[in-house]
């Protein structure tokens, strides 16, 4: 297809999704490369609408990870990026710490292989804790024994975004909002975006969209093998009479087989603490209520062979969390182990995000970030938390595949 049969949308660089990743990523090219066109297209009518909108606001340290992986040393080099970056554009956060917190036997082999990480991915400062240490950190938490994670921080990712945004804008780039792509169509120099009655040419695509990073990826990988699951997280908020039970960060051992951490507790930037999340099938991709139902999209989720097995292998886990959904009581039950002063009259709803969660054909539910690249093609298909800590470090090594697909190193 001639170039000229296009308007003059096109652009050298379009990223799909306004996210905080897809901003970072735009923001890292636009940086190393003035003279590019590139152009952010975003379905919404505002930037950070989905994930990044509804993040817990964590800055995450990484002591979760397998060192070595994508998430390690992406939240590893992230994590001193977004600090930096938050100390030169004056976005308030802080560096309040956590404890991870075992609170039977049968947790202690999980917090030993979760110090080890932490250790293997560079992190200073780690101590565990007895009981006794626990309540000097956390005076009304309960556990047998915990880490503290000096490194872990808060912040408001929505004026992270906001910040990426117009940075980006100040440098010459565009975002494209109220923008849907309905198709992404290869050509012989690059990629056609279709956006329903228009289209416009861009030599390189990359594909930050998230929740529907995997629609846009089998536009051009026929039979791809991986699918995005969507996790309804939701949260309760603590009444400000009981927010004085939590003065930092409490979290759980997590399950080591199960890509979420847990309900726990979180205070915000804001002041605000908040509980949770559980991790919930939803019925629709952006699906933030418990009654909100796309059959289309659920029955695409039930269709897809790797859901299947995930489902019968974790039926039970899922069954407790969708009881934790429909209960306050069970949610506070939950909570209480680790603080046990907890009582279902003590939470206030709060709001909920959806996770993008990549699983493949065999029933893995994907922990790595995962990047696939074709000829004038990047997609980001698995960037969960902490892909917001890691955004400009996943921005960067994205912006590295584009640059170089355009010749630039």
């Amino acid at each position: 297809m001639r170039r000229d049969t296009f308007r003059d949308m096109d652009t050298d660089v379009a990223v799909i999704g306004a996210g905080i990743v897809g901003l970072a990523t735009a923001l890292q090219i636009k940086t190393r490369n003035r003279g590019l066109r590139v152009a952010v297209v975003e379905k919404e009518g505002r930037i950070a609408a989905h994930q990044t909108g509804n993040n817990s606001g964590v800055i995450h340290s990484g002591i979760y990870y397998k060192p070595g992986s994508l998430k390690a040393r992406n939240c590893r080099d992230g994590y001193r990026l977004l600090v930096e970056f938050c100390r030169g554009h004056g976005i308030p956060f802080e560096i309040c710490g956590k404890i991870i917190v075992a609170t039977s036997e049968k947790e202690l082999p999980a917090l030993e292989e979760i110090h080890r990480r932490g250790v293997g991915n560079g992190l200073e400062g780690l101590r565990f804790l007895d009981p006794g240490g626990i309540r000097a950190v956390e005076p009304h938490a309960a556990g047998i024994k915990g880490i503290l994670v000096p490194q872990t921080g808060i912040v408001d990712f929505k004026a992270v975004a906001a910040k990426y945004a117009g940075l980006f804008r100040d440098l010459g780039g565009e975002i494209r909002l109220a923008t849907k792509v309905t198709g992404v169509v290869p050509c012989g120099d690059g990629v056609r975006v279709e956006t329903g009655s228009e289209a416009f040419h861009a030599p390189v695509l990359v594909n930050c969209a998230g929740l529907y990073s995997d629609r846009i990826a089998a536009h051009a990988i026929p039979g791809l093998d991986v699918r995005i699951i969507p996790f309804r997280g939701e949260y309760h908020k603590l009444k400000d009479s009981k927010a004085g039970l939590v003065r930092n960060l409490i979290y759980p051992v997590p399950d080591p087989d199960f890509p979420f951490l847990g309900v726990h507790f979180t205070r915000r930037i804001d002041g605000a603490v908040e509980a949770g999340p559980n991790a919930v099938l939803a019925f629709r991709r952006e699906g933030y209520g418990k009654f909100q139902v796309s059959l289309p999209e659920l029955f695409e989720t039930l269709a897809w062979r790797g859901f299947r097995i995930v489902a019968r292998k974790y039926w039970r886990t899922g069954l407790a969390e969708m009881v934790r959904s429909a209960s306050r009581t069970a949610f506070a039950n939950a909570l209480r182990k680790l603080v046990p002063e907890i009582r279902p009259s003590d939470l206030a709803p709060g709001g909920a995000g959806v996770r993008a969660q990549a699983c493949d054909a065999a029933g893995a539910l994907l922990d790595d970030f995962l990047i696939r690249e074709l000829p004038g093609q990047v997609h980001v298909l698995n960037a969960p938390s902490p892909a917001a800590t890691s955004s400009l470090a996943i921005g960067a090594a994205v912006a590295d595949l584009a640059l170089a697909q355009l010749g630039y190193s």
